[in-house]
């Protein structure tokens, strides 16, 4: 599982969840071995630097007639529902969602091993639930899963964003036709052509795609006869456990946040006669004990946390002072009776404003937008493009023989039998179809001409070579910062047509979420492929699996969409002080972009563009100078400029100082007890940010139905003696 960030940010890959699993059976082959056993042939199984082929098969393992179940389907959606809540959740508050799929096998394992034991196989419910449960189904339930809470990137950017501009509605809930239409238009066309790029990635390049193959690895050892029921235990009971005490603490911080939840440290002293340190308060800086980005910091790594947090100090403890001392940003008096100031406002009623009257959010924002662009495309080539030369020199480069079985007699690399493929027909119609659809969908409700909407698909296309080709090689998946060049080319095409500025940035806007959606659910979904292929598992069986849990991500992210809004409307109209429960940064960093792009003058304060492109040559050459002169064992000393672009555009300082705390937490677990950090340390992370996530979405429940802390909870502590929930 790794740590995402919807703009790019994805720090180091942290396998750990299958490692505690793999040293039990390896250890256990080794007594095997001492004994005469003649399974130790079972050790290149356990070599992690070859995730190229698919494992060999197991004596041990039960043979599984039927792969695809309901019970495997249904678990899976239940628990991507569970993902997708968590990860809208977190995205809206800081930008950072996680890649579900060890998690999602780790807990699909947990939930039917038991049942399919405890229940007869014969009966209704029996039929649908008992029954032997092995590792080829365990991935049938992650795949269905990733598809279920996949799609959840569109809601916390570019979607919320179009809202944002006022260019529908004034709430979600008038729009849920178009909101449902949008999302099947990115989600169903991206799964149609995941299976040639299985073909050319997996089977052809033969990429190694660490979290997947670290999925792969996880169930394969879950499933072990000798030691995988053992570990599975105790990493499922250390998951919910965490994930419950997090999910009530979350819920009950809403009724005394400030005692429970946030510490605002210059607020209090101010109130005890420290008056000056007033500008700790104004400038964001107090403590939030939240579980959820503590647990991120612990899978991030110190490199990404501690950029995050280099940044945040770079930023608001430097950068904003500075342009407040220097009168190149101005902040907004939240109160009357005390020297409370935001310095966290986006919204100007002046366009005017926006370059001679920024606030520090605002001016930081450009630096910070540039900063990822940039370091995402120059990363990205310097990681892929001598893999790709590499893999150049052995491929086939006849796009047809991508796409086409092999010939009779000739060797077929792919080691999947024929019958359990995906059938060419199938995803070539689907793929037809769903192009029709959403040329359809996007002309009659979004306006734009089939040749904007072609593009828009095209672009998706595209998008998702170059998402996959980097997960697969570095796990970086930048699809939501690579996406953001669809807007800069729909930007010229709309000054190009004369589109006035609404229309513009509706079509940018639309374009960005049908780019955007479809290649991150066609890298999602390949990523789940390759986990398959490890398995032996069926293709066509996961391909279904995917549909139907795509169905279930439309409506899902949708409903959740207009849950959040309706609990929280500043998500979508945030208030002059900028103060509100969701930061929604990428929010923010589209509706900037959108608006840049389709305006007559770009609307940037000229010390903030050219801070950000300073910035930008520094980071990229840094990129440069780690790739092809520092050793990789000293890369984790180069600061993740990703993060720190991100620490720009997030103005809550909080995030990066619990991401911090985490990675330091983790780092000296894992030197003082690195067997309980193998076993446990996933499972845990795991709770505290999946507890954290579905305890927002009940108390988003609590607000729509009014028995939220606004209404019942105290306001002690929280600055101007307002509710800070």
């Amino acid at each position: 599982m790794s740590v995402r960030d919807i703009d790019g940010v994805i720090p180091e890959l942290r396998s750990s969840g299958s490692s505690a699993a793999y040293a039990d059976e390896k250890a256990e082959l080794r007594k095997l071995e001492e004994n005469g056993s003649d399974v130790v042939s079972e050790e290149k199984y356990f070599n992690m630097a070859d995730a190229s082929v698919p494992f060999p098969p197991d004596a041990d393992e039960i043979e599984e007639t039927h792969q695809l179940t309901v019970r495997a389907v249904f678990v899976g959606c239940c628990l991507g529902a569970v993902v997708g809540a968590s990860n809208i959740y977190l995205g809206l508050k800081t930008g950072f969602t996680f890649g579900p799929q060890v998690w999602n096998a780790i807990f699909g394992f947990a939930i039917l091993k038991p049942i399919s034991k405890a229940l007869p196989e014969s009966g209704l419910l029996g039929k649908m639930f008992g029954g032997p449960f092995g590792p080829k189904e365990n991935c049938t339930v992650q795949s269905a899963a990733t598809a279920a809470g996949g799609i959840g990137i569109l809601f916390v950017s570019a979607v919320p964003a179009i809202y944002r501009l006022d260019l529908l509605s004034a709430v979600p809930k008038d729009d849920i036709g178009k909101l449902i239409a949008l999302t099947v238009t990115a989600a169903f066309f991206g799964v149609f052509f995941v299976i040639p790029l299985r073909k050319y990635y997996i089977v052809h390049q033969k990429l190694t795609f660490p979290t997947p193959a670290a999925t792969a690895y996880t169930i394969r050892a879950l499933h072990n006869s000798r030691t995988g029921a053992i570990a599975a235990r105790k990493k499922s009971l250390a998951l919910m456990i965490s994930f419950a005490i997090c999910f009530v603490y979350k819920v009950m911080t809403g009724y005394a946040p400030a005692i429970l939840y946030d510490w605002h440290i210059g607020w209090t002293l101010y109130r005890l006669g420290f008056t000056s340190i007033i500008a700790l308060e104004n400038y964001g800086w107090y403590i939030e004990f939240t579980p959820a980005f503590f647990g991120a910091g612990m899978l991030s790594g110190i490199n990404a946390s501690w950029s995050f947090l280099g940044g945040a100090v770079l930023a608001w403890g430097i950068i904003s002072p500075a342009l407040i001392h220097n009168k190149l940003a101005v902040g907004v008096s939240i109160s009357d009776d005390f020297p409370l100031v935001s310095y966290q406002s986006l919204s100007f009623k002046d366009p005017a404003l926006y370059r001679t009257s920024p606030s520090p959010r605002y001016w930081l924002l450009w630096p910070g937008v540039l900063m990822m662009l940039v370091y995402s495309f120059v990363d990205l080539g310097m990681s892929t493009i001598p893999s790709l030369i590499h893999s150049g020199k052995y491929i086939n480069w006849n796009p047809k023989s991508w796409f086409t079985p092999a010939e009779p007699g000739a060797e077929d690399e792919d080691q999947t039998p024929v019958a359990d493929r995906v059938p060419n027909s199938w995803w070539t119609t689907g793929l037809a179809l769903s192009t029709i659809m959403s040329v359809a969908i996007l002309a009659k409700m979004f306006n734009m001409n089939v040749g904007e909407a072609i593009l828009s698909l095209i672009l998706g296309f595209l998008f998702s070579f170059i998402g996959v080709q980097s997960a697969g090689t570095t796990d970086v998946n930048p699809v939501s910062t690579v996406a953001k060049a669809s807007q800069l080319i729909l930007g010229g095409i709309g000054k190009g047509a004369g589109l006035a500025q609404n229309p513009a940035q509706m079509m940018n806007l639309t374009a960005g979420v049908v780019a955007a959606g479809s290649a991150a659910q066609a890298t999602d979904m390949t990523g789940d492929l390759k986990t398959g292929y490890l398995l032996r598992a069926k293709p066509r069986n996961q391909f279904i699996a995917q549909l139907t849990g795509a169905v279930v991500a439309v409506f899902l992210n949708v409903g959740l969409f207009i849950l959040f809004t309706t609990a929280s409307p500043c998500i979508l109209h945030p208030p002059a002080s900028g103060e509100c429960t969701y930061a929604a940064p990428s929010v923010s960093a589209w509706a900037a972009v959108a608006t840049a792009v389709s305006a007559p003058s770009l609307p940037i304060p000229p010390s903030s563009g050219y801070t950000a492109i300073a910035i930008s040559i520094f980071a990229a050459i840094s990129v440069v100078i780690k790739h092809l002169w520092i050793p990789k064992k000293y890369w984790h000393w180069v600061p993740n400029w990703n993060a720190v672009g991100l620490a720009f555009v997030v103005p809550q300082t909080f995030y990066p100082i619990a991401m911090a705390a985490g990675s330091v937490f983790n780092y000296i677990w894992q030197k003082r007890n690195p067997a309980g950090f193998d076993m446990y340390m996933f499972a845990i992370a795991a709770g505290l940010l999946a507890g954290e996530g579905l305890g927002g979405v009940f108390q988003a429940l609590l607000a729509v139905v009014k028995v939220d802390g606004s209404l019942f909870g105290t306001s002690i502590g929280c600055p101007g003696f307002t509710f800070c929930g």
